[in-house]
């Protein structure tokens, strides 16, 4: 019996990716690059934890006018909470989603409220239809939160330059955790473990408004 992905190599392990038995070294090559490996697969979750990336360097993230402080992240949590749950929902509703989806959804986010910010609006829309519907969920999450501090407050008092700044803290997050590879989702594994799986059975997100 050879390897289900080299047809050469003695198989190893079970791979839930390919539904065969494969050998190591094919498990560490194609991991997350022809393979979708579920986020459950044990050989996934301890490359996980041993998989080694360069430091980020801050100086390369995008959107590098736009500041994020601390203070503004302990300030606006409730609403952080609410987008990131409305875009892990939204992923794992979507078979195939991986990070780049991501990427490219948080981008396209940022550039339409930058033109909110300046007053002259044009939404910008990705063409993948697997970004497009990140792009959607995470206006609807921000859509829901303010509809809830209205419903509160009588007001909302988050403007449309607080959600870009959330879109741009998890847009940075995403250049983080992502690992280069073609079908890598390790921020949208970082997103489940933070969401929990319910994040994948969930409507579209409830807020997450919280008031003294």
């Amino acid at each position: 019996m050879a390897c289900a992905i080299c047809e050469t190599r003695r198989p190893r392990r079970f791979c839930p990716g390919v539904r065969g038995e494969i050998c190591s070294i094919c498990c560490g090559i194609e991991r997350e690059v022809t393979v979708d490996c579920p986020l459950d697969c044990e050989f996934l979750r301890e490359a996980r934890r041993h998989e080694r990336k360069e430091l980020p360097d801050a100086s390369q993230w995008p959107n590098q006018d736009i500041t994020v402080s601390e203070e503004f992240l302990a300030d606006h949590e409730p609403l952080l909470m609410a987008v990131g749950r409305g875009l892990a929902a939204a992923a794992f509703h979507v078979g195939g989603t991986i990070d780049f989806d991501v990427r490219e959804a948080l981008e396209s986010l940022v550039r339409t409220y930058r033109t909110l910010d300046s007053g002259v609006y044009y939404e910008s829309v990705p063409p993948n239809p697997l970004a497009a519907n990140l792009y959607h969920a995470v206006q609807t999450a921000a859509a829901e939160f303010r509809r809830a501090e209205q419903q509160q407050l009588g007001i909302s008092r988050t403007r449309d330059a607080d959600v870009m700044r959330v879109v741009v803290f998890l847009q940075r997050a995403e250049f983080d955790l992502n690992n280069g590879r073609r079908r890598g989702r390790a921020f949208l594994d970082a997103l489940r473990s933070l969401y929990g799986d319910a994040a994948a059975d969930a409507g579209p997100a409830p807020s997450s408004l919280i008031l003294p």
